[in-house]
Parts: C-alpha cells; structure tokens; sequence
C-alpha cells in the first residue's frame, strides 16, 4: 500500500507522463479503499493468530516425525497417531474459536474514529 501511494506521487511529479492525473487518481483511490478494508478484515489480528496457529501444527508435525521416525515399525501405536490428529484438531478448534472471539470484538466496539487519548 505504501509503494502504490509513494508511486501516485511519483507519477504525478514526472511532467514527461502525459494523463498524470488520470493515472495518479485511481492509485490514490486504490490505496484509501484498502486503507478503510484494513481495520474490517482485522489483518493484524489474523496475521498473529496465524502466525501462532503455523508454529504450533509445526510443532506436532516435528514430534510426529520424530516419533515416527525412532520408533521401530512394529511398536509404532495407532493411539499416539490418534492423539497426533486430535491435537491437530484442537488446535484447529482453538483458531476458529478465537477468531470468532475476534470477530464479536470487532462488532462490539463503536464506530466512527478512534479518540485521541
């Protein structure tokens, strides 16, 4: 978003670009439609959930593997697999909990401009 406003400005400083105007305009329209999305997708929030989500499914993905991968065929237990896919899905049912958590803030909260504290 940066970039496509600091690139407007640059279009429209260049007096060599004939239309300038026409093309500056929408660049600057661009950036404040995604500027009024950003806070009703909540992108932050999601972003560090994610993030969060990411580093623990990767963590029961390296204790599977490494358990798959020390533990003789013949001992590997169907029930440490099972608890493999169940933390898996708690996880899952944490993130979609919270996002919806999340979301009821959101929808809580007032509208109109932040107060300057």
């Amino acid at each position: 978003m940066l970039a496509l406003a600091a690139a407007s400005t640059i279009v429209l400083g260049i007096p060599a670009i004939p239309n300038r105007t026409a093309i500056a305009l929408p660049m600057v329209a661009l950036v404040t439609l995604i500027s009024a999305l950003e806070p009703f997708f909540n992108w932050r929030s999601r972003w560090v959930l994610m993030e969060e989500t990411q580093y623990r499914l990767h963590r029961i993905r390296d204790e599977m593997d490494y358990y798959l991968i020390t533990t003789p065929a013949g001992d590997l237990s169907l029930d440490r697999l099972r608890r493999f896919f169940a933390d898996q899905q708690g996880i899952w049912r944490d993130v979609s909990q919270r996002w919806i958590e999340f979301r009821k803030l959101d929808q809580a909260q007032p509208a109109g401009p932040t107060p300057i504290v």
